[in-house]
């Protein structure tokens, strides 16, 4: 890690440190829940999904990734709603706001939090939410103290403070209607790997590459490729419902 820092900084190019947040996330893990948490995989070697969440973090910050995944504004005294960054609202009327997103948010759905193989246990170690999937709620003119937001078959009490500053419905909502959404895309993408998986592992490196090389990987990236527009396919508009209503 100290040489990788070393060679991008006399480069001038961009470094993705994963064995700080590794350590540190390893270190806050077994304090909170014991010694069995293994952020860098049962071997040490090969992380499970809590691991595989800390380092994309750690790759998408050093990218740069922009984190801001979209915004919902709800005007109480008007009743009309607005949104941006890949989030069309459909109908808004009495607090029920419909929308239309073609930017869906990191959406893993429900999962234990304690657990180094689940990605809900990934995103407590790191601020992933916070800092690369912020899909933010807001309300303006609020009438009341406090407000219920209902986004699918969940609902989360907040304060017109709150609601007023934002709040992250992709960090509060762990099992969102954009899940299936998300979902697909992630089925598509998952396909892809373990077909590239084999195609490099298997093929590439057995005896079909050591035959023909050229063949192999002409051959093989004419299988890849309709996996590659799956993913494209995956990603379709999904409509979904966010309600809010004021709480006595």
């Amino acid at each position: 890690r100290n040489i990788g820092v070393e060679i991008a900084n006399s480069e001038k190019v961009a470094f993705a440190d994963l064995y700080q947040p590794m350590l540190l996330a390893d270190h806050a893990a077994k304090k909170q829940l014991g010694p069995d948490f293994k952020v860098s995989g049962k071997d040490g070697v090969h992380p499970g999904w809590a691991g595989q969440v800390i380092m994309a973090y750690g790759f998408l910050k050093a990218l740069g990734v922009d984190g801001n995944l979209g915004s919902v504004t709800y005007d109480e005294t008007s009743g009309k709603a607005t949104a941006a960054n890949g989030h069309e609202v459909v109908n808004a009327e009495n607090g029920k706001i419909s929308l239309r997103s073609t930017c869906i948010p990191f959406s893993p759905g429900p999962g234990a939090t304690d657990q180094d193989d689940s990605i809900r246990a990934g995103l407590t170690l790191v601020p992933f939410d916070d800092q690369l999937n912020r899909f933010m709620f807001r309300m303006t003119s609020p009438k009341s103290e406090n407000y219920t937001v209902t986004w699918g078959d969940q609902s989360r009490t907040y304060t017109a403070g709150q609601l007023t500053a934002g709040v992250n419905l992709a960090k509060d909502f762990d099992n969102s209607p954009l899940v299936p959404a998300f979902n697909q895309i992630r089925e598509a993408v998952s396909k892809k790997q373990e077909y590239e998986t084999r195609q490099i592992k298997t093929l590439v490196h057995g005896p079909e590459g050591a035959a023909d090389i050229e063949a192999t990987f002409a051959l093989t990236e004419k299988a890849r490729a309709p996996l590659e527009k799956a993913i494209l396919a995956a990603k379709q508009p999904a409509d979904h419902v966010i309600t809010v209503s004021a709480t006595p």
